[in-house]
């Protein structure tokens, strides 16, 4: 059943705007991902190194992080084609229907905030700022260099901590999206390997930071966040001329050299708004009951 949730987490982190954390949290099964991960220090890792495999397992809940690894995995290569094709062949929808998880992402994870003080509007708009700038000057195609491709893994796996922002949302952000899509479909043994200890000593090196700055400054850190989406709208924004610089700038579908696929583009839009309010009226429904019991 844990790696079914995980491969629900996998599915979630194959599309920007839907975050494996959302997913955690919908499953029940959030908190022991984040205690399980952190429990994967110094302490736990001397047992590794002393030979005590066994009381090592146990420590850092290792049944139960291969079963939603397990998941995550098999989702993710199940769905790597199947994203590749629509990008070669109806990119113009599927980016639409990405800027529609995205928005209402936003929106929601705004939403979900409480007592919100003055400072944590700016720092949204800092965060939509700094996106809006990223997207604007960083090229659409970055480097394929192992050492960016590492980083881009610790990055990405990162945000899985975070309900409300995908992995894949920022390989978007970095231009590496659809190249990992291929890596992942073609077995690209060494840039997936090259991914993966990315991804692995990212989220070990990343999650304590990120639950001290969330205890810390909840609220600003993710009103920082979405404000980041808000701005990189831009990079999922459809419609798109590539500059000489190999930046994309925003164009209006008018504007666009080709078919602009309006009517496809603002249907698929309108699904992706309509997936995030379903997922999140069942996680809220889910929370809801989980809340009652406890009361009981």
């Amino acid at each position: 059943m844990v790696a079914v949730k995980g491969a629900l987490m996998g599915a979630a982190n194959v599309v920007p705007g839907v975050s494996g954390g959302t997913i955690a949290l919908l499953t029940g099964i959030y908190q022991e991902l984040i205690e399980s991960i952190k429990s994967i220090n110094g302490k736990n890792l001397g047992l590794l190194f002393r030979g005590k495999l066994k009381d090592f397992w146990q420590g850092i809940n290792g049944n139960f992080l291969l079963a939603v690894a397990v998941g995550i995995v098999v989702s993710i290569f199940s769905l790597a084609k199947l994203m590749s094709f629509l990008l070669e062949h109806y990119p113009i929808q599927t980016w639409a229907f990405f800027f529609g998880l995205v928005l209402v992402s936003t929106v929601y994870m705004i939403k979900g905030l409480n007592n919100l003080k003055p400072v944590s509007w700016l720092s949204l708009l800092v965060g939509a700022f700094c996106g809006v700038a990223l997207c604007l000057v960083s090229p659409s195609h970055t480097s394929d260099s192992l050492p960016f491709i590492f980083l881009c893994g610790a990055i990405a796996m990162c945000t899985m901590i975070l309900p409300g922002i995908s992995g894949s949302f920022v390989l978007v952000l970095l231009g590496k999206y659809a190249f990992m899509m291929d890596a992942v479909g073609n077995l690209d043994i060494p840039v997936l390997a090259v991914f993966a200890v990315g991804a692995i000593l990212g989220i070990l090196a990343f999650s304590h930071a990120f639950s001290w700055l969330l205890k810390k400054a909840y609220n600003g850190t993710m009103m920082f966040l979405a404000g980041l989406m808000l701005g990189s709208l831009v990079k999922v924004w459809p419609w798109k001329t590539a500059l000489e610089s190999g930046v994309d700038r925003p164009v209006l579908p008018g504007q666009y050299a080709g078919d602009s696929a309006l009517v496809g583009a603002i249907i698929w839009a309108v699904a992706g708004c309509l997936l995030i309010v379903v997922i999140e009226t069942v996680t809220a429904a889910v929370k809801e009951k989980a809340n009652s019991s406890d009361r009981a």
